[in-house]
């Protein structure tokens, strides 16, 4: 239902009212201000444009720009249920997808769900042909959709509603895209109608540009329509570099000096066997330098543009099949230090890796973040987990090295800085005094991660050498109830799939059940053979490790560093990939 009806209809009665008590001559409208807006006025069709729902941003699930599926909703992605619940979840959906080359990727949506058009009305939708016929009728693919993506309003905005003797009559209060859109279309129902300025436009890099008249405005929205990538196309993973830059390429071929190929693709025929042993060098300077035994290539590399426009011309004299235009599709580093830089041309692929690793936090990044909004600590590990003596904290860190910590019990205030880590490029100096808990966070913390949601540290104690965890992130604690540590132990597990690679080995763990127990230790039997081992989650519980030394056939699963990739009641799925071979590991356990 639109929400500005009611007010809608009752400023329209009651200029119906006026109006009938006025002469012929009366009626001649003089619009209050010069920021009056009219309804089917450009000005009016741009605004109506930037407040459209834009269906792209879910593509990965319906296929449609045209649409949006209401969220939350289940999907299962290659045999593993996902709930959907906000943005990051589309995120979730590539990374099950990109975990393997050479596999046959499947989304299934759990059906009934509600789409949402662009205009905002909605609709239940039962099955796959149902969702296929509405996105038929959505704009092809790599054809833009009527909605202007690269700028928003900054809401509350309020506008005025005028009689035709100049009086205001009503305010309207439009809180979102939404109310905006209906606030458009019911613009003929009035006499008279004014934006109250000035109000406030969001660009996609986050600033901000305070508008101050209606004519400005037009101009804005017409400067911005087209300035930014608005993916409007079903190609969901054309978007993973966002956030590069030719800085970020030339510091990562500075740093990592040897790279092999790990994929190369061209005409649908796969080469990257033809390259084993190759190793490559790309140089700051633009040259490249390509060893074979005692066999030396020598070419160029150069890169422009920005985010995913990024181009990268190479030219190697001898290797024809990397000589082209590529397009720069994602820089990635894995968790054991692997680097990978992907490029594309069509349906061509040529992936670079390397093993090396790649400082990705800095100081300029870290105060950006921590200053951002307020914090709260997830996770907090001194010899045992103590993360609930915090969870009624809220942290906030100002840009002048000021800091405080929020209670029911009043506010600490403290202090933080940056320096050099002892085991990190970086450390988060914290002090909030010596009252209890807050007196534990005085530690120099090494940086292990910082992102807009996360921030990761650690310390390595100076007495007996123990490790402490630390995590601040942008919710508060939830108890710790679906931790992975409590989901395990909580009854008895079978490996429900176990992949190397494409190589499926699920076979040889059919009729094992595992039982993880609070105190580190798990056994894995099927009546006539036991394997005894232990376990642990580390990371705030995102990674685990996994030891049933020589025992066969589980000693497969050894490795002290796997990664969680997601955490259910029913079913958790870890990945380690290999820093030798490159190869990559995925468990996933069922519970019984």
């Amino acid at each position: 239902m639109k929400t500005l009806k009611p007010i809608i209809l009752l400023a329209f009665g009651i200029l119906v009212a006026l109006v009938s008590c006025r002469t012929e001559d009366d009626l001649v409208i003089d619009p209050p201000t010069e920021d009056t807006i009219e309804a089917n006025s450009v000005v009016a069709n741009a605004i109506s444009r930037v407040a459209l729902n834009d269906g792209s941003e879910d593509n990965i699930v319906d296929n449609a720009n045209c649409l949006t599926v209401q969220l939350p909703v289940i999907v299962t992605v290659n045999d593993i249920e996902l709930v959907i619940s906000d943005d990051s979840g589309y995120q979730d959906i590539e990374d099950i997808i990109d975990l393997f080359d050479d596999d046959v990727d499947s989304i299934v949506i759990s059906y009934p769900i509600t789409v949402v058009f662009t205009d905002f009305s909605t609709i239940i939708v039962n099955s796959d042909i149902e969702l296929a016929t509405l996105a038929a009728n959505c704009l092809g693919d790599n054809i833009d959709d009527d909605d202007i993506e690269c700028i928003d309003f900054q809401y509350p905005i309020t506008a005025s509603v005028y009689n035709e003797n100049n009086d205001v009559i009503d305010t309207i209060t439009i809180n979102n895209d939404n109310d905006m859109y209906d606030f458009i279309e019911d613009l003929d129902q009035f006499a008279a109608v004014t934006i109250n300025f000035p109000i406030t436009v969001i660009f996609p890099d986050t600033t901000t540009q305070t508008i101050n008249t209606i004519q400005e405005l037009a101009m804005v929205i017409e400067d911005a329509d087209d300035t930014c990538d608005e993916d409007d196309d079903n190609d969901f993973d054309d978007d993973d570099c966002d956030d590069c830059s030719t800085t970020d390429l030339d510091m990562i071929f500075a740093e990592c000096s040897e790279w092999t190929v790990d994929k190369l693709e061209r005409n649908d025929n796969d080469l990257e066997d033809n390259y084993v042993g190759y190793t490559f060098e790309f140089n700051i300077d633009g040259t490249i330098a390509v060893m074979q035994g005692a066999n030396i290539f020598n070419g160029t590399w150069e890169a422009s543009g920005t985010a995913n426009d990024i181009s990268v011309v190479i030219n190697i004299t001898g290797l024809t099949d990397f000589n082209d235009t590529w397009n720069l599709h994602e820089i990635e580093q894995n968790n054991d230090d692997e680097v990978k830089v992907d490029f594309r041309l069509g349906d061509d692929r040529l992936r670079f890796e390397s093993d090396c690793t790649i400082s990705d936090v800095n100081d300029e990044a870290l105060i950006s973040v921590l200053t951002t909004g307020d914090w709260y600590i997830t996770f907090y590990f001194d010899d045992a987990d103590d993360t609930t003596d915090y969870a009624d904290y809220t942290f906030n860190f100002a840009s002048d090295n000021s800091a405080t910590a929020m209670n029911m019990s009043g506010t600490t205030n403290g202090t933080w800085s940056t320096s050099t880590g002892d085991e990190t490029d970086l450390e988060l100096n914290l002090d909030f005094g010596t009252g209890i808990p807050l007196d534990e966070l005085m530690e120099d913390w090494d940086v292990l991660e910082v992102n807009n949601d996360i921030i990761r540290l650690k310390d390595i104690s100076g007495g007996d050498g123990s490790e402490d965890l630390l995590t601040f992130e942008r919710t508060p604690f939830d108890g710790g109830g679906d931790d992975l540590q409590s989901v395990l132990s909580d009854g008895l597990w079978i490996v429900a799939s176990y992949l190397e690679d494409a190589d499926d080995q699920t076979g040889n763990y059919a009729g094992y059940e595992l039982d993880f127990n609070m105190d580190g230790t798990v056994s894995a039997s099927n009546g006539s053979n036991t394997n005894n081992g232990t376990w642990s989650t580390i990371n705030g519980d995102t990674q685990m490790t996994l030891n049933f030394g020589t025992d066969i056939p589980f000693q497969e699963f050894n490795d002290d560093d796997w990664n969680v990739l997601s955490v259910t009641d029913t079913e958790v799925v870890i990945q380690d990939v290999s820093g030798g071979g490159g190869g990559t590991d995925t468990l996933t356990l069922q519970k019984i």
